[in-house]
């Protein structure tokens, strides 16, 4: 299947109406037919066909098996910090936006996580700064407001060679 026709194919047709696009559910309830017994959604702020639709489709256009939205950028980096425990350590963009700084600096550090702000458009530096406790290595790119611009390949490289992840 070429590209354009996957794209198409993977957007939902609304079963009930055969809408091409899918409705946005407004709803914060769904009926139970017993408590835990549901058709797959309970309450909005877990889940919801609307967004289970949007992940889909993302994952299905970026080739991924899944796919997980968010209410905001901040929420979503949020999350993938809560995936590391006290001890680790993120190397990251010394350019970073000014809520994931204060996430790191304020909450996360507290927690025993540590973080390392270098220059990252030196991939040098990011290869210098990883420690065995490295987890994760945070870049941004471009970088806001100064528009640093991280060579993303040489530093994936340079991950797949650690214990790290890459999240960009």
């Amino acid at each position: 299947m070429k590209e354009n026709t996957k794209i198409i194919h993977s957007i939902p047709v609304d079963e009930l109406t055969g809408a091409i696009s899918v409705p946005i559910y407004q709803t914060s309830t769904f009926v139970q037919d017993a408590p835990g017994v549901n058709k797959g959604f309970d309450y909005s702020r877990t889940n919801n066909p609307t967004r289970q639709a949007l992940e889909n489709l993302i994952a299905t256009l970026e080739y991924g098996s899944n796919g997980y939205a968010f209410a905001s950028g901040l929420a979503a980096i949020d999350a993938v910090v809560k995936l590391l425990s006290a001890g680790d350590e993120i190397v990251a963009v010394d350019d970073i936006y000014g809520g994931a700084f204060r996430l790191f600096t304020h909450i996360y550090q507290r927690f025993g996580i540590k973080i390392k702000y270098v220059d990252t458009p030196n991939a040098d530096n990011v290869s210098d700064a990883i420690t065995p406790e490295t987890k994760l290595i945070w870049i941004e790119s471009p970088t806001n407001p100064t528009l640093k611009i991280t060579d993303i390949k040489a530093v994936c490289t340079i991950a797949k060679k650690t214990t790290a992840w890459l999240r960009r």
